[in-house]
This record gives C-alpha cells, structure tokens and sequence, in this order.
C-alpha cells in the first residue's frame, strides 16, 4: 500500500488508541490455558493480532468474532503440538503458546526460521523452571514438568520472555518466583487476566514476581488495554502540528514519565485519570538543564521512556529549538532511520549506533520514503506530517502491523493522508 501526506496540517479533535497489539498477543495465548471459553473486547485490527487467532484455530481453538474488536475462543480441546514460524504472522508472538501447548499436551515444538539466539533468554528460563528443552538448527521440543516452587531470574527483562514464564507458572507450578521481570503495562493486564483465570500473582508491575499457579482454569473476560505508544505518538504529531488534541481511554499512570521526558523536548502534556489534553503549541523549545547539551533523552526497560518511542522523539527533536542527545540504550539498530530524517533535511549527526545528536528546529522537505519499520513507522508518518510539501511512503501496510487502522483514526483528525492506487 502507498500513501500520500500532506503536511503542516493541525491535527484536532478527539482520539481514541487502539488497543495495544502485544497485551492482545499475550491474552489470546493465555486464552488457551482453560478449556472454559474466554471473550475478549478492544482488540486491535493488527496483522500480529489476527496471526495469532489464525493460529489459535490452526491448533484446534473455536473463534467466534462477534465484533470487529470482539472474539469469542474457545479451547477445550487443542489437536496440534507444533508452532510452525512460516504459518503466521505473529512473529515472535507464537512462542508465548508454549505454556498452553505444555500444560494441556505436555509436549510443543517451535519451528523457526531465526537464530534460537534471539530467544536464547526464553529458551534459559524454560530450563530453569526444569522443562526438557532439546533445541536444534531450526526448532525447539520442549517436554513438561510440574514444579512445587522455583525461584528464578530472567538474563534480560524481557516482556515476551516474563510472559511466557507468568503462563507456564500459573499452570504448572505451584509457587514460583521471578526476578528481573519485565514491568510493561500489558504485563500487568496479562497477570490480571491470568488471575481471573484462576491464579494468583502478586507483585506485579514491579521487577520481583510471585506467581500461584491453578491446576484447573474456568472462563474470563478482558477488555484489551490501549495502545500507550500509539497514544504517545499521536500527541506528540499534534503538538508538533500546532493543533489542539483530546486522547481518551489512555491511564494518566501510564504516561507520567512520558510526558515528563516529551517536556524536555519542549511538549506539554496535560494528563487527567483517563486522557491526555494537547494544547496549541506556538513553536517547540527543548530544556536547558544539560551542561553539553540542551536536553538529553535516554531510553530504558518500563517505567523508563520506551524504546518505540525513540523514532517519535527523535523527530521532536528535530522541530524543536535548540540541541538534543538522543540515547538508545537498549537496541542497536533503532537509530538507524535518522538517514531518512537527514534526507527530509533534519540536522542529525549519528555518533555511533546508539546515539545521535539532533540539532533543531530544522523544517523538512516531504520526499519518498520506502518501507518503514513496524518500530519506527509512526516516527516517520509523524515527519511527513511535520514536512513542507507531500511525502509518498511506500510499504505503508507495516503500519498496520502493529497499528491497526491508525492510517483512519489519523484522518479522523484532519491528517491529510491519502492512498494511492496502485
């Protein structure tokens, strides 16, 4: 799909996010845990959500969808043991089916078409919970084991890695600890979830979890939480458009250091229980409070600033006056589409892969822009909305990846994109 952007248009009105794509991953796999049927509510119109449902019924699950965002799943019986990568577009999503392949068949193997490095910590922490794993080229078999209480630690605070242990634990253990877990709001809907199955789980949103598990699970209900980074991303298009936006349905405790680190690229934010309000902006000023430079945005694991937020904050950076240290601490290669900033005209020195050095405002030029990054995508929708003249950006169905239908919901507030027939 290609679109066109007009940018320098205000963008107003009231916004609602979708619902966050990785907390729908995690309970549709956690809806397999009970043979009871489980509904879930508000889930996102995302190509990684509707691959783990095709996935669900590939391995036996009913899925009733009485909604667009509303399915019903029903797994009391589940007739496959095998994750095959090639089949879904789920991604890395399908191996948190693992705790419910284990619990109700004893027995799963992942196929990959991957390195097993890039899942090495959650490969460690199925050992350490005493699961038979025996890995090979391009899969893994593990084989089930009940535990009475295990106290274990994650090598990396890892969200689908603290998932997975939180599931098989609330089935096959009966007291089990965890250290180093990863604290993500949709974490903390998945424990909530897994407690109206049946479990308890105490601790959760901090770094040490207790989990109790439950032999036997009954039904749930949950309505998927939105979609923090969408909600982020979008306020901060809105202050850099200079219009003035009501986001609705987003936890104000879910976005204080946000915002706190969006006021140093000089974005307010004003944050009620349940919304955020974004003024009208004239103009953009980064804080004065570094002694090398202006303002200096590091990222790190919940309740830090998220790494998925790096794309949105770097391109506030380039529209607001004054010098900016970007910081990607987690990952290596998030800084990398700052070549398309630097083409749009954005002043940006690339220090090393993990920092760069944004000097603002700069005004940038629309030009084409070819398949972005599921990560990175919304960063660069919001330079083409920042940008004088029309950008055309290629590929514009990764956006749907992870942000179902964002594409309309922008629209809804005056965003001028529209698609190009091919």
């Amino acid at each position: 799909m290609r679109i066109k952007v007009e940018g320098k248009t205000p963008l107003s009105g009231v916004y609602r996010p979708a619902g966050s794509a990785n907390a729908a991953q995690a309970l549709i796999a956690a809806a397999l845990l009970t043979e009871a049927p489980v509904v879930l509510r508000n889930l996102p119109q995302t190509l990684s959500t509707q691959g783990m449902l095709d996935t669900a019924v590939r391995l036996g699950v009913a899925v009733e969808r009485q909604a667009d965002d509303q399915v019903t799943l029903d797994a009391a019986a589940i007739s496959r043991r095998t994750l095959a990568q090639g089949e879904s577009d789920a991604s890395l999503g399908l191996i948190l089916f693992l705790p419910a392949l284990l619990a109700r068949r004893q027995h799963a193997r992942l196929e990959v078409d991957f390195p097993l490095n890039r899942i090495r910590t959650h490969l460690e922490a199925l050992r350490d919970l005493g699961q038979d794993v025996l890995t090979q080229s391009s899969a893994v078999d593990v084989r089930a084991a009940a535990w009475e209480r295990k106290d274990i630690i994650l090598s990396q605070t890892s969200v689908t890695a603290t998932a997975l242990v939180m599931m098989l634990a609330s089935r096959l253990g009966k007291e089990t600890v965890i250290h180093n877990a990863a604290t993500e709001p949709h974490v903390q809907q998945l424990a909530q979830f897994l407690g109206q199955l049946g479990a308890r789980i105490e601790q959760a949103g901090s770094n040490v979890m207790r989990v109790f598990g439950a032999p036997e699970m009954g039904a749930a209900e949950a309505t998927v939480a939105c979609d923090v980074i969408e909600a982020a991303s979008v306020a901060a298009i809105s202050a850099m458009s200079g219009g003035r936006l009501q986001i609705e349905g987003v936890p104000a405790a879910d976005m204080r250091l946000i915002a706190r680190i969006y006021q140093r690229l000089g974005v307010q934010l004003e944050l009620s229980e349940d919304q955020i309000f974004v003024p009208r902006h004239e103009g953009l000023t980064v804080s004065n409070r570094e002694e090398d430079v202006d303002s200096s945005i590091e990222t790190a694991p919940w309740p830090g600033f998220p790494s998925d937020l790096v794309a949105i904050a770097t391109v506030i950076a380039t529209q607001s006056r004054g010098t900016s240290l970007i910081h990607e601490k987690l990952y290596a290669n998030r800084l990398f589409f700052v070549d398309k900033l630097k083409a749009m005209g954005a002043q940006i020195v690339l220090c090393d892969p993990h920092r760069a050095i944004v000097i603002g405002p700069s005004p940038l030029r629309g030009i084409y822009l070819d398949t972005p990054d599921v990560r990175t995508g919304l960063g660069m929708l919001g330079a083409a909305l920042a940008a004088d003249r029309e950008t055309t950006i290629d590929n514009a169905q990764a956006l749907e990846h992870t942000f179902g239908g964002v594409l309309g919901r922008l629209q809804g507030i005056q965003a001028r994109i529209t698609p190009v027939e091919p």
